[in-house]
Parts: C-alpha cells; structure tokens; sequence
C-alpha cells in the first residue's frame, strides 16, 4: 500500500530547524577530518576509502539509521536528513561496495542475534567489503529465473553457478548472493539467500570492462564452494521474502544524498554552460531549468523515502519511482552536458583537450547503466503500476506474494 504523501516544505523546515548544534557539530567534524583527494593508484584508493569509513564509525559518526550497538546512530527522521545533508555538502567518500546500503538493512531486519554480531560493525567499518550476486546470464530482469544452485549436505551448502554484473566485487571480502534450493519450475518459491566468503575456494570473480573503458562490474563464478549453513539468512527456500527487503533498500540507498550530491554537480553544468557562453540561449536555459525543477522534486522523493523507513522500517514501493526517476535525472544531465559541449563531446579522458578531463563525456558513457542497475527501468515501472497505482499484473507474469 502506498504511504501518506509528506508535506516536503514541513520536512525541509523542520530539518533546517532542528538541532542546529548537531548540524554544526557533524559538518566541523567531516570538515576537519576530510581525506583530500582520492589517490590515483586503485589499491590505495580503496585503502583510503576504507580509512575514512572507519573513521566515521570510531568517531561515533557511523550510519545515521542503524541501530546505535552496531555502530550506527539510530537517528530519528529530522537528524537523518541532517546527517544526509551534510554528508554529501562535504563531498566525503561514501560506502565501498553494495553492502552498506543493501544487505546491512536486510541483516538488521532478518538476520540472527549471531548474523549481526559476526558481520553489520565490521560491514559499516569496511573491514569487510561486501558486494551483491543476484543477476544471472540468463536471470536479470527475471530474477526469479537464477540458475545458481546451492545443493544442502549436512550443515554446509554446495554452490554452483554464475553471477554477473556486480559492483566492486573484484574487491569484495563476501559476497550476498539469491540461490536456487529447489526445482527452477518453483521461481521465488525455491530461493535462498546466501552469504559467501569472497575468498573461498572454488571462488572466480572476472572483472568486466565497460564503454568508459573502466571495470566497474564484475562476473562471479562458483564452482562447488562450501558455505554453512549458519551463514543463511532467513529459511530455506523463504529467500525471496528477504531479497524484496534488499531490493527495496537497493533502490532507496542514498536517495537523497544522491539528489543533494546532484544539486552540487547540477551548478557544474550551470557554471559550464556559462563559461561557454550558452546560458543566453532559450533552449539551454529551458534544460537547465528543467533540471533544477527535476533535482528539487528528487529532494523530496528522497526526504519521503527517509521518512517511510524511518516510519516503517521499509522503503515501500515508492523507491522504485525513486530510483526511476534518478537514474533517468542523471543520464539526461549528462547528456545535456556533451550537447554543451559540443565536439569536445567526443574527447574522452586521455585526451589533453578534453573538457574537465572528459569527465562528463566519462558520465555520459557511464550513465547508459543508470537505468539497467539495480533493477531495469521497465522493472521499476512496472513495480509502481502494479504496487502503488493498482494497475493489474503482467499477463505474463505470476503475481508478487
């Protein structure tokens, strides 16, 4: 069911409004510990991006929604938008990996006494990262199709198959990952949801290089790799349950911290469009105020998708209009941004004439996932019409439990 619209002018004040002393305190300290720039090498880059999660959680500055006994702060709403705020003003590294904002929540939600224990601090401190193995060769959009299988002898599963398309898992410690326990006839009935140790045998993670000539995703295989029993979340062949827990959080991680993020790279492109001489030109100045129009309403979809967590302890379907709605807002911006341009669109990074280092050519490649990740735009759009605006189910497709 969808939840009750929040007055976006109430949040934004009451926001601006509350603790003033937590505001300054937080944005002094991310100030004062800021770790410059990221190295160019990619191992030290990683380390430091680690250095400085941990830091947040030492300094009693970790995740402003989780609960406070795993290094969390367990903020209520007005503090959350806050903490987010003031967060992506300070343009600090965030989470490495998909684990942070996917699987912790759901660890939270469904995962044991001894789960928590073993995995949610050392997770937030980045002692361990953690990356995601759900979409399959033939199992994207279709989830419910994974071949991946894991087969139970005594306490421990044996599992084989293959993930793909997975963040940062060239650099992950333990991967989350959707097996089949079943007959594949069964779909969601005969999934499990399964933690596995990056680094266990039987393990192969392939890095995949993309149009921006990056490897930013990867390919996992598992070739009988032994993984306890205790390591399961939630019950045999009930996996599907939890994952809509991981999917939901997954299209609602960072909502607004992204809209605040692109609020800051939205007076980029304005300042871009200025050094170019552009901004007289009504059809310029037109996209330009579209985008600001589109990166408000982003604000507000994402202080919503806070509340409703905050207010539920999930996301609702809504974070799938949300996650729609970003992923299209940043591939226009940037391909407003080449348009502006113009030839010097085509120079990519390594070319001593590109614009900003080719960093928005570099967006403009790389946005062409925004809306294939974390859930196809079709799938987001059918998710809305089916679970928020009531419409009937794909003919084609059996309806959600």
């Amino acid at each position: 069911m969808a939840q009750a619209p929040v007055d976006p002018k109430l949040i934004r004040s009451r926001s601006a409004l509350a603790d003033p002393e937590f505001r300054h305190e937080f944005r002094t300290f991310l100030k004062a510990s800021h770790p410059g720039r990221p190295p160019k090498d990619r191992a030290a880059a990683v380390q430091w991006q680690r250095d400085f999660n941990a830091l947040l959680v030492d300094s009693g500055w970790g995740s402003a929604s989780w609960p406070i006994a795993y290094g969390g702060m367990d903020l209520p709403f007005e503090k959350q938008v806050i903490y987010t705020e003031e967060f992506a003003r300070a343009n600090v590294p965030g989470p490495l990996g998909t684990g942070v904002g996917i699987v912790g929540p759901t660890i939270v939600k469904h995962g044991t006494l001894d789960q928590k224990n073993r995995w949610l601090r050392p997770m937030l401190r980045h002692e361990k990262v953690w990356a995601q193995g759900f979409s399959e060769p033939e199992a994207g959009s279709d989830l419910p199709s994974l071949r991946t299988t894991a087969v139970r002898e005594g306490e421990t599963y044996v599992v084989t198959g293959q993930k793909v398309w997975s963040s940062s898992a060239d650099i992950a410690d333990v991967i989350f990952a959707l097996v089949r326990t079943g007959e594949r006839e069964e779909r969601q009935r005969a999934i499990t949801y399964l933690v596995i140790d990056a680094h266990a045998p039987g393990v192969d993670v392939r890095p995949i290089r993309d149009m921006t000539g990056g490897a930013h995703f990867c390919e996992i295989f598992f070739d009988g790799v032994l993984v306890p029993v205790a390591d399961r979340i939630g019950e045999e062949n009930h996996g599907w349950d939890i994952t809509r827990t991981s999917l939901g959080h997954e299209r609602a991680a960072g909502a607004y911290q992204q809209a605040k993020r692109y609020r800051r790279i939205l007076d980029e492109l304005i300042a871009l469009a200025q050094q170019r001489g552009r901004t007289a030109e009504p059809a310029i100045r037109q996209e330009l105020a579209r985008l600001v129009t589109w990166q408000r309403i982003l604000e507000y979809s994402g202080m919503r998708t806070i509340h409703g967590i905050v207010e539920h302890g999930e996301p609702g379907p809504q974070s799938s209009v949300s996650r729609l709605s970003t992923s299209l807002f940043e591939r226009h911006i940037h391909v407003v941004a080449v348009d502006l341009l113009g030839a010097h669109g085509l120079l990519d990074r390594r070319d001593e004439h590109a614009v900003e280092r080719g960093r928005w050519t570099w967006g403009f490649l790389r946005t062409r996932a925004s809306t294939i990740g974390a859930g196809t735009a079709e799938i987001q759009r059918n998710t809305a019409g089916e679970r928020v605006l009531g419409l009937p189910h794909e003919p084609d497709v059996a309806p959600r439990s």
